[in-house]
């Protein structure tokens, strides 16, 4: 009992003490958005006296966080939105659809997940430019759609290759088409893969700064996180207001993580071992 009660010490002691550092930046942002300039300068490492939301007011309203804030959730609503629905169409016609090509279509999808942004940032852009694409909504939706699909589309099929053919085929005879099999089979049987790859694909977008500088230039379509960086040069005098910008950006990841991270988990543990 004791060498079990060790062993469990053993495991505790450095978990704990990760958990510590990740949230410790978290709260040491919190406590620098609380404080004023001055206390800031005093002495940045001691706690605040009160809970002051005067940064916090400013950076949503003045510095214009608040409309960041609503161009990042019309971007990566819509983008999640596409990347679900065409995720999921493709894994079913990959996983249950016999077709010539298809193994070598999902190898095309799988080599998309080798290339990464920085390789076709630039021609990319020309292309957005010359459809005048560049510094939209749907110019960003496309290019988060494009970047993201290919993993939607692998852990989509990988989750819908451990549906048994059987259930198709009944659905086939009871009259169904292939589009009524989609609707009514494989959207209810893939809600868990669903919900993981929405959840982790909201996050990516949410996340991103390289692509929605490059197709985003001006300060009108700043999505949040480029509008947080803006911030470390504008407000590089003012890190009490620039903490606050990191903590609006940080708050909606850190809320999906606590309540939807056994979905996320179970999600992605579904899709990498069926099939």
């Amino acid at each position: 009992m004791s060498h079990l009660r060790r062993g469990r010490w053993l495991i505790a002691l450095p978990m704990s003490l990760l958990a510590l550092a990740t949230i410790y930046p978290l709260l040491f942002t919190a406590n620098v958005a609380m404080k004023t300039r001055r206390d800031y300068i005093l002495d940045r490492f001691a706690l605040t006296d009160a809970l002051r939301w005067d940064n916090i007011i400013t950076a949503w309203t003045s510095v214009g966080m608040g409309r960041y804030f609503v161009n990042s959730l019309v971007v990566v609503t819509s983008s999640v939105i596409l990347l679900l629905l065409l995720g999921s169409m493709a894994g079913f016609a990959l996983s249950q659809l016999r077709f010539r090509g298809s193994s070598a279509l999902f190898l095309g999808c799988l080599a998309g997940l080798f290339v990464p942004f920085q390789v076709i940032m630039v021609p990319l852009a020309r292309i957005m430019a010359d459809t005048a694409l560049i510094d939209t909504y749907p110019g960003l939706v496309l290019v988060y759609v494009a970047q993201f699909l290919p993993f939607t589309v692998f852990l989509m099929t990988s989750y819908y290759r451990g549906v048994p053919p059987e259930i198709i085929d009944a659905a086939r005879i009871d009259g169904n088409s292939i589009y009524g099999v989609y609707r009514r089979i494989m959207l209810p049987l893939g809600t868990p893969a669903l919900l993981s790859v929405g959840i982790l694909n909201a996050l990516f977008c949410w996340n991103d700064v390289l692509m929605s500088l490059v197709m985003m230039p001006s300060a009108e379509h700043r999505t949040l996180m480029v509008g947080v960086t803006s911030l470390r040069g504008q407000y590089s005098d003012d890190i009490p207001t620039f903490a606050s910008g990191v903590l609006i950006a940080a708050i909606p990841v850190l809320v999906v993580y606590l309540f939807l991270q056994r979905q996320i988990a179970d999600g992605v543990a579904a899709g990498s071992t069926k099939g």
